[in-house]
């Protein structure tokens, strides 16, 4: 990885004004260049709170899930007592995963040598190597990482001196358990997964404002009403919210709908929460980079039940075969329109008449404000920190 200068973020950030009304996009070199990739991935992804899964998958003790955050495995299980505990997927004796996809277990127990964990990490047994008597198993635990149930979900952060989510943003909890009360009740019944030839941070730019709907998305803006949609930002998370789903529209049958409100959370840097008209609901539409023009994108449906009705799968055709291909088109043209030279950076366009209007693009320069300070603060890391990740 070849080392950011507090230059190169002066560079990337020229333009970038604290007032949206006054600011430039960043620099498309963040999209295009490498070196801006391996940043996101140390300075952004390792650092920040990661969303793992629904809590429905880790309600009783032992079950388990394994994921990658930021290139590295992780497991997370619920123990005996019925706390939540991630570590590295990394067994201490050859470096071998230990967990793979998700269940239930007594134990973690290597695949490679047999080693046998504890719900807790600690080493329990370690075939015939407990016969030596050098070898002394309470000195060995797998190595942990923050792990902190949140709004019905499961996030985990690499960052041992992060502050706890609910702490950064515990007004979000507030927010979802006030408009989304059932999300914890809710099971999985669907995912879909994208593939798409763009930067990362071109799908949250995207994501984060309604100023393109009336000219992409003519059917969500039949679905939901235009004229009551806003736009908030708040700390490390931004909202979007509209009536919504009352009345006939292009997109999907609303006609049987108990939730009448569109609303939609982003928590920095790349997790999308989302709740649409229909019966009760929650997705979570989440953006991994895999290179520097590939994004990985997934897209989980909780439902009411596992098998969703009629209008459900209207609305899964709906985000699958419309909403999702006019956003994938449109992030990828914009990629492709980064590494012309006919295009460096762009103007924020800012909405002065009208607080937290959905027609401003104030919810990207609040982005493009975290994903700055999150490369000045890795510039100027401690050099302890810096070798670590580097």
């Amino acid at each position: 990885m070849t080392a950011l200068t507090v230059e190169d973020v002066q560079r990337v950030g020229v333009g970038f004004h604290e007032d949206p009304a006054q600011s430039m996009s960043l620099r498309s070199e963040a999209y295009t260049d490498q070196r801006w990739l391996d940043a996101d991935v140390h300075a952004i992804l390792a650092r920040t709170w990661q969303w793992i899964c629904h809590v429905e998958e880790l309600r009783e003790p032992g079950s388990y899930v394994s994921a990658t955050v930021a290139g590295m495995p992780i497991a997370i299980v619920r123990d005996r007592s019925g706390g939540v505990r991630a570590f590295y997927n990394v067994c201490k004796h050859r470096a071998h995963e230990l967990l793979s996809g998700s269940g239930t277990t007594r134990n973690i127990v290597c695949p490679y040598h047999a080693w046998t964990y504890g719900l807790d990490g600690r080493l329990k047994a370690a075939r015939r190597a407990d016969r030596m008597e050098t070898f002394d198993k309470t000195e060995i635990c797998l190595d942990q990482v923050q792990v902190e149930e949140f709004g019905g979900f499961v996030y985990v952060n690499l960052d041992p001196a992060a502050a706890p989510l609910g702490e950064q943003a515990g007004d979000l909890a507030e927010d979802i358990a006030r408009w989304a009360p059932d999300v914890e009740r809710l099971t999985h019944a669907k995912r879909l997964t994208y593939d798409v030839a763009t930067n990362w941070k071109n799908v949250i730019d995207n994501f984060l404002e309604c100023y393109h709907c009336h000219i992409a998305h003519k059917e969500f803006v039949d679905l939901v009403d235009m004229d009551t949609y806003e736009v908030r930002t708040h700390g490390i998370w931004s909202s979007h919210f509209a009536e919504a789903g009352k009345h006939a529209n292009t997109a999907y049958d609303v006609s049987g709908a108990s939730v009448t409100t569109h609303a939609v959370w982003w928590l920095w840097p790349n997790t999308c929460l989302l709740r649409y008209p229909g019966r009760g609901n929650f997705m979570v539409f989440q953006v991994l980079p895999a290179g520097v023009e590939r994004t990985l994108e997934t897209w989980d449906f909780f439902l009411e039940s596992t098998e969703p009705d009629e209008a459900e799968l209207q609305s899964v055709r709906y985000v699958d075969e419309v909403l999702q291909q006019q956003d994938i088109a449109l992030v990828e043209s914009v990629q492709r329109g980064m590494r012309t030279p006919a295009f460096d950076q762009g103007r924020i366009v800012f909405d002065p008449a009208r607080d937290g209007s959905g027609l401003s693009e104030h919810g990207v320069h609040h982005f493009h404000g975290l994903v700055l300070d999150a490369y000045r603060s890795w510039v100027r890391r401690p050099a302890d920190l810096s070798s670590l990740t580097a």
